[in-house]
């Protein structure tokens, strides 16, 4: 008797009921195939397909540009059409798209199936959160919360996976890896049949309002004329280094600047995940509310600086004094991540108006997009100058915490001016 009341005292913590748990188990599936996928992706180009390394980050960097566009596109979609629906055609998608690189070994069509394939992978981010936005309302941040735990989960089941296939190193392998990601996407599709279509709070809010004969109905606000809004991404696009820190920078600052060992880098890695996945729902509380959400930002900027202060230490010493600074930096690094993402999700959504919540969220999308592009070419170009470039980055990743803070002021003091009067009529 225990288990079951156990079970239902769980199911009530997540938001969202039936529909919102399910989302969760899609989003799981998710980045099991893509923690597959993502970390063959190179291999399976180079082995399979036989480019040269120029190629394949060519092939890269060009899908990667050209998917920036599904983020605000997803959006778009999501306030004129059902978003589970929307959500299934860019899984489908996926799906295709990654099935037609199997078909050929030109150079051309690799590079225009890839690219059609990164449309939908980048505008299934946005939809995911538009969905969670609706089916979890006041509690979108906790649910959030969750969700990032349930896909970091999915990365390392995946990676292990990938792991396990790529010991084996034949073509075959990295050709089933690829399959079993597209089946991931079917899969994923038919599970979002079964989720029903949450109610947008603009359509709500008409059902419930008035109506005015021969008024015609409001134009939905456009997120490309809210310039505050526009500098808001815009400083996340920068605020969102700390992923490619991890990523990209913090490995390649080991081998190249620090008496490090090599091997440090896949343990910092992992270390991040498991604080992710420990410590990303407790947090959540604190930004709970949209004024709790701005407040972390002046943290998150303390831990900037104290990270990118750390790596530049890590260059200075022998390997015990870089080993403990790497360490110190991870550990910052990894918090910024998890009260970026709170901050991130509460204000996105704080900002946006009901009638254009999709569009608005699709353009916070281009923000990691346009990090993932640029993100690589500005952070090795700060391995190369050095360790004060890391101090030099941490003060304007600091910087832009403050700028940050004053424009969600600034924004939200607009939004509030802007809420049109409640009448008696209303309720």
């Amino acid at each position: 008797m225990k288990r079951p009341a156990r079970w239902t005292e769980w199911k009530k913590r997540i938001p969202g009921g039936l529909d919102g748990r399910r989302m969760l188990v899609i989003s799981f599936i998710d980045k099991c195939g893509t923690g597959l996928w993502n970390t063959s992706i190179a291999l399976y180009f180079t082995y399979v397909s036989g480019l040269g390394v120029a190629q394949v980050g060519l092939l890269i960097g060009l899908s990667g540009a050209a998917g920036m566009a599904g983020a605000p596109l997803a959006g778009r979609l999501a306030d004129r059409f059902p978003v589970t629906r929307v959500l299934i055609g860019a899984q489908l998608l996926r799906a295709v798209a990654l099935l037609a690189l199997l078909t050929t070994d030109h150079y051309g069509l690799l590079i225009l199936y890839a690219a059609i394939g990164a449309l939908p992978d980048r505008g299934t981010n946005v939809l995911t959160k538009v969905y969670a936005t609706r089916v979890a309302g006041p509690q979108r941040v906790r649910y959030q919360a969750i969700n990032r735990t349930v896909g970091n989960l999915g990365w390392v089941f995946g990676g292990l996976g990938a792991a396990a296939a790529l010991a084996v190193a034949t073509s075959t392998a990295y050709q089933l890896l690829l399959i079993g990601n597209a089946l991931s996407y079917v899969v994923m599709a038919a599970l979002t049949l079964r989720c029903g279509e949450p109610q947008s709070p603009a359509a709500s809010r008409v059902a419930a309002g008035p109506t005015t004969p021969g008024v015609p109905p409001t134009r939905p606000t456009s997120p490309w004329r809210d310039r505050t809004f526009l500098l808001f991404t815009g400083s996340e696009a920068v605020l969102c280094l700390d992923d490619t820190i991890l990523q990209v920078a913090l490995p390649l600052w080991i081998v190249h600047a620090t008496a490090a060992p090599a091997g440090l880098a896949p343990l910092l890695l992992v270390m991040n995940s498991v604080l992710v996945v420990l410590f990303q729902v407790p947090l959540a509380r604190f930004g709970g509310s949209t004024a709790a959400a701005r407040r972390l930002l002046l943290p998150l900027a303390v831990l900037f600086a104290v990270g990118t202060a750390a790596l530049a230490v890590s260059a200075l010493g022998g390997r015990a004094v870089a080993v403990s600074a790497l360490v110190l930096a991870a550990l910052a690094l990894t918090f910024v991540e998890i009260l970026h993402a709170i901050a991130s999700w509460e204000l996105s959504v704080a900002l946006a108006p009901d009638d254009a919540q999709g569009a608005y969220l699709g353009v916070h999308g281009l923000a990691v997009a346009t990090q993932r592009f640029g993100g690589p070419l500005l952070l090795t170009g700060v391995i190369a100058t050095g360790p004060l470039a890391w101090l030099v980055l941490g003060a304007g990743l600091a910087a832009m915490c403050g700028g940050q803070h004053r424009v969600v002021a600034r924004g939200l003091e607009k939004k509030s001016l802007s809420v049109p009067t409640v009448t008696v009529s209303e309720h």
